[in-house]
């Protein structure tokens, strides 16, 4: 009698490799046609399931674990696990793990994408062009700011964070500077070329302001109306983090107004729904939360989530727990 497969939800489509490679350890069973599943129908494709898939979108919280009591472990494959409640998986023994580190640079790539169309108005001038506004050469038409030689703030230094640091110093000569919960050790801010400054001068200093900072309570609406007022008002703003972190009313706001001069956006709150406020401004560009959309990227992600479970039914133990308190009593 061969050994029987720990059951395993895919509760989102994934590329068909990942399926395949899930299938030699696992009973899976998965939603490869990408049904859009509501709460209810989700909780009830977990029954019996002792593993979970998930893409980061997924809500793990008590209520879903009262329902889902053979669940053992959730796999994001997503750097961030906002999605989970620490609290209510710890007291189920339910291990997370979220896949960090394989999209570091393809997300910093992204964000500096934003930057760039932010500030030099590309996503205004295809518009332009498109609409047929464009007849002929003009000495102030669509006139933006320079990247190169402008001072670069981050809000949030991890590996993203990081990233985005080097390729403003190296790639376009920027004054680096940032705000973290933690300052750096000395020799990353070193090899990164960044400064640490309070989080009002950052507001202040910054030509070009990145967001990278995890999602939490405390990070909610770290970007508001207060916060956009210390802004240079030629300055650009750039979420490539969680939404939440900005209160996208005021965002609206502050870029109808011309307190700040432009944003570049990859997530919103309450997304895939999008603030009204948003839409209705020229002086942004908006993208569908796509900062680690490359096909080897994605596959990276999917792997080391498929190694999460892997490691964890099988013995060598998962590579990236978020909360690995409960990781000795959920695999006993």
């Amino acid at each position: 009698m061969g050994v029987t497969k720990p059951p395993i939800l895919v509760c989102r489509a994934i590329a068909q490799e990942t399926i395949e490679r899930l299938e030699q350890h696992f009973d899976v069973r998965s939603n490869q046609g990408d049904e859009p599943w509501s709460r209810e129908q989700f909780i009830a494709a977990l029954q019996g399931r002792e593993g979970l898939f998930a893409t980061g979108g997924e809500r793990i919280d008590a209520q879903l674990l009262q329902a889902c009591p053979q669940l053992r472990i959730v796999a994001n494959m997503s750097v961030g696990f906002n999605n989970f409640d620490i609290p209510a998986m710890n007291a189920h023994r339910v291990l997370g793990t979220n896949a960090p580190g394989v999209l570091t640079e393809t997300t910093a790539d992204f964000g500096f994408a934003l930057l760039l169309a932010a500030a030099r108005r590309v996503t205004e001038g295809e518009r332009y062009l498109r609409e047929g506004h464009w007849t002929r050469w003009e000495y102030g038409m669509l006139q933006g700011a320079d990247v190169h030689g402008t001072t670069l703030g981050i809000l949030g230094m991890g590996r993203i964070g990081q990233a985005i640091a080097r390729r403003g110093r190296l790639g376009f000569g920027m004054n680096v500077i940032y705000h973290n919960r933690s300052r750096l050790a000395a020799d990353v801010e070193l090899e990164t070329g960044a400064t640490y400054v309070g989080k009002d001068e950052l507001l202040k200093q910054a030509d070009h302001l990145v967001l990278v900072l995890p999602y939490s309570a405390s990070s909610h609406h770290a970007i508001g109306a207060a916060e956009l007022a210390l802004m240079k008002p030629s300055a650009v703003l750039v979420n490539i983090a969680r939404g939440g972190i900005v209160d996208d009313a005021a965002l609206a706001a502050a870029l109808r107004n011309k307190r700040i001069a432009a944003a570049g956006l990859d997530v919103y709150e309450g997304e895939p729904a999008v603030h009204p406020g948003l839409l209705a401004v020229s002086n942004i560009v908006l993208a569908p939360h796509i900062g680690s959309a490359t096909a080897s990227t994605r596959i990276a992600m999917a792997n080391l989530a498929a190694d999460n479970l892997v490691g964890f039914f099988h013995g060598a133990g998962p590579k990236t727990p978020v909360n690995p308190e409960v990781l000795n009593a959920v695999a006993a």
